[in-house]
């Protein structure tokens, strides 16, 4: 346990890494103070964080490349919550974007007073828990997974970084932030990016035009993020981060699921998610069977 102490803290009850995340780096956040112009991309982890840190800053600039050719992306759209972000919030230039993983009872008290806008990022969750187990592998920073059968046990506890899904899924999707709030899912944004880059550049009062569209949507493609350095973490050496493992950017894909679980794993899954959702007002965008 002494080892798992130390790679993990706990905020509110919920397990953060403390290669990323300190107890100055909650204060940080917590007494963030957002601008009515700020838009915050949240995630669970592994829904489409890195993906946003693509997009926001072509969507919000006209689809100038230099940030994301220039700048890595955990600096250009820092995460709220992370000590890297007290180190370059100065550098920002607004509209500024950032990501979190918060739930959202643990947003700043400046958020509800501001204007800020929220774009929250969803995944299918068997197959976000497949990319998850993954990166537990190559993620140096963070506990073994164990056993694919393990990993989907400790997910549905939720013994896992920022705690379970259904919480996280909850509070976003029953937060009362009526037009400063946008839904948009990974599978969504797999099937026709154009239409999700222009449905977020609509949210965001940008308006772009088609041509500016189809280059957002061509320079945030799986296959140009995953050669783009500033993005693909091929910066980040080895000790923290072994590609040889399991390469950041692997397959892109949905319905990985289907290579992963097996009929008794998908029962205890499908069971466990619709149970914690009994009553709720929202309906997920994905068949759980």
């Amino acid at each position: 346990m002494s080892a798992a102490k130390k790679m993990y803290m706990l905020h509110h009850g919920l397990l953060l890494p403390t290669e990323t995340h300190s107890t100055d780096s909650l204060k940080f956040a917590h007494d963030f103070r957002f601008k009515d112009d700020d838009v915050v991309a949240v995630t669970y982890p592994k829904s489409g964080t890195i993906w946003m840190q693509e997009i926001l800053p072509l969507v919000l600039n006209g689809g100038d490349l230099t940030p994301i050719h220039t700048i890595p992306n955990w600096d250009r759209v820092p995460w709220l919550e992370e000590s890297r972000l007290a180190s370059v919030v100065d550098q920002l230039v607004s509209p500024r974007a950032l990501v979190s993983h918060f739930p959202y009872n643990l947003m700043p008290p400046s958020f509800s007073t501001s204007k800020a806008k929220v774009i929250y990022v969803m995944r299918n969750p068997k197959d976000l828990v497949v990319s998850s187990y993954y990166f537990h592998q190559m993620a140096e920073f963070l506990e073994d997974p164990g056993t694919f059968d393990e990993f989907v046990d400790k997910f549905l506890e939720g013994r896992v970084l920022f705690g379970k899904w259904t919480d996280h899924m909850k509070s976003w999707m029953n937060a009362e932030l009526g037009d400063r709030i946008m839904y948009i899912t990974y599978e969504d944004m797999l099937q026709d990016l154009p239409a999700a880059v222009r449905r977020i550049s609509n949210f965001l009062g940008r308006n772009h035009s088609e041509e500016v569209i189809q280059k957002i949507a061509e320079h945030c493609s799986f296959k140009a993020m995953k050669t783009n350095t500033m993005s693909n973490f091929s910066l980040v050496p080895k000790i923290y981060m072994d590609n040889d493992k399991s390469h950041f950017f692997r397959k892109g894909i949905a319905g990985d699921w289907k290579n992963h679980f097996n009929s008794e794993q998908l029962a205890r899954f499908t069971s466990v998610i619709q149970k914690e959702l009994e009553g709720e007002s929202f309906s997920l965008p994905w068949n759980m069977d």
